[in-house]
């Protein structure tokens, strides 16, 4: 008898099994399909069930800060006193040589960084005043200086570093995530997506579920209104009658679940049973009235309804509270072209305090060494200057993120960049390897994470990607991989 995750996803192959099973050995095909069965009689199997990973897991949840339009790590991360002291010269001939930049000519002249950097942390980490709360969580930081990426415009670049592919139509890591551990809420979806600023130049293929089935996919939450639209009944329409419905409903895609095992009849099951819960705990979860003042001083929040960054940090926490598995934040404010220094000053001054917020309020909470923070935008920017004398091309060679709990090293600086913070010098981080180890930290190999499309064996990271080992917490008790698929 076949895995249920076979019987559930390989539909056409599923069909040819199941007419053997049912027609040519008395029945064995019902059985197969009676033991998905595990609430009650007449409910399919939760696909969204908590699952093991491979080994165990030093993460159990993530939270991503995506901060799209590609911030500078010149004026953020990555303090290069020659390129300060070069400002206004051309860059060294060897530099530029086979170089391409997205809009710039390349040898426009070199730009020094907009702000100073200091000291930070007992570990003594490099980082810009502009970002004094992020300084502030520094010996919880593990700051790759060392990204690189094979895009050089938003879109491609963001769609790449949320799938691994630039290609529309593949499952972004929050979806993969929510595949190989499911959730553990059954009042939220498991994979939640919030928007400030404006939306992703990817769109919905930065969070979506690809090849995936559709529960997989991220839920966007709306900052004003209802969190999901439809989510109110309309007039006339009372709760009893919604269940009757919804009962019904129920009982009609059961038994179509029962006779042919389609994964789609099983996630709309999921679906109309999560949007009936959403009801009452989604009101519930957005009403930051009942977080105390001190809360809301340390994220910077004045107004509980104003939506923004710092609500949406806020919401995240509240979520992995109530076991939602992956919340993403994307924020894209950062595409300074020109007016570099006020844009970064605003950018920083809208996202700054909470994000140092959220990790200082898990801490505190006993969460942040079980929850995942990534930190991070699709590119990094250029040395040289483009927009008069203020601003800054996509830049794909080198560019950082950040890290928080998990199972990464604290206060730790991984890899570094040349004097000129335009190529990688040691230890080079890959979109793919970044991917690789964020799967590592929730306990999978990412090579074993798999899902077949059109007879391949699919997974986020391709046909390449390693695990950084040098962002590990060394403390960690690491157990070797089981093999196979994770357990359903």
């Amino acid at each position: 008898m076949k895995h249920a995750d076979e019987i559930r996803h390989e539909r056409a192959r599923q069909l040819t099994r199941r007419w053997f099973l049912r027609d040519c050995t008395l029945g064995l095909g019902a059985i197969a399909l009676n033991s998905l069965l595990q609430r009650d009689a007449g409910a399919a199997i939760n696909p969204l069930a908590p699952r093991q990973p491979h080994h165990p897991a030093k993460a159990k949840r993530v939270i991503y800060l995506f901060h799209a339009g590609a911030p500078s790590h010149l004026e953020l991360f990555d303090y290069k006193p020659e390129l300060a002291k070069r400002s206004g010269q051309l860059p060294p001939a060897e530099l530029l040589k086979n170089y391409k930049a997205a809009f710039i000519k390349p040898n426009s002249a070199l730009l020094g960084p907009k702000f100073k950097f200091g000291k930070r942390g007992a570990c003594g980490m490099d980082l810009s005043d502009v970002i004094p709360h992020i300084g502030g969580i520094a010996d919880e930081m593990c700051l790759i200086r060392t990204m690189q990426t094979d895009a050089v415009n938003h879109a491609p670049a963001q769609i790449l570093m949320n799938t691994g592919n630039q290609n529309f139509g593949r499952p972004s890591f929050g979806a993969w995530t929510l595949y190989g551990l499911g959730s553990e809420s059954e009042d939220l979806p498991g994979y939640v997506v919030l928007t400030s600023a404006k939306g992703t130049s990817g769109g919905a293929s930065n969070y979506g579920s690809g090849f995936l089935p559709n529960m997989y996919g991220g839920v966007p939450f709306r900052s004003t209104g209802d969190p999901v639209l439809y989510l109110s009944n309309p007039k006339g329409f009372d709760e009893e009658t919604q269940r009757a419905s919804l009962d019904t409903l129920n009982q009609l895609n059961t038994a179509a679940y029962k006779q042919n095992g389609d994964a789609d009849i099983a996630a709309r099951i999921q679906s109309y049973e999560m949007a009936y819960r959403l009801q009452n705990s989604a009101p519930e979860l957005i009403d930051l009235s009942t977080e105390p003042q001190h809360v809301l001083d340390l994220y910077g929040i004045k107004d509980v309804k104003q939506p923004g960054y710092a609500r949406n940090c806020l919401l995240a926490r509240r979520m992995i509270e109530r076991g939602v598995r992956f919340v993403q934040l994307f924020h894209e404010a950062w595409d300074q072209h020109s007016g570099l220094t006020k844009g970064v000053e605003k950018n920083s001054k809208d996202t700054d305090q909470a994000s140092a917020a959220l990790v200082k309020d898990l801490k505190q909470r006993g969460l942040l060494d079980d929850t995942l923070i990534v930190w991070g935008g699709e590119f990094g920017r250029t040395p040289m200057v483009q927009g008069g004398n203020d601003g800054r091309d996509h830049h794909n060679r080198c560019f950082s993120f950040w890290l928080a709990g998990g199972g990464v090293k604290r206060g730790h600086v991984h890899g570094e960049t040349d004097e000129l913070g335009f190529n990688v010098a040691t230890d080079p981080v890959h979109v793919n390897d970044l991917n690789a180890t964020l799967l590592y930290l929730l306990g999978f190999d990412h090579k074993k994470l798999t899902y077949r499309v059109q007879g391949l064996d699919m997974r986020l990271t391709g046909i390449a990607g390693n695990v950084v080992k040098g962002v590990l917490d060394n403390h960690r008790n690491d157990q070797p991989a089981r093999d196979g698929p994770p357990e359903k």
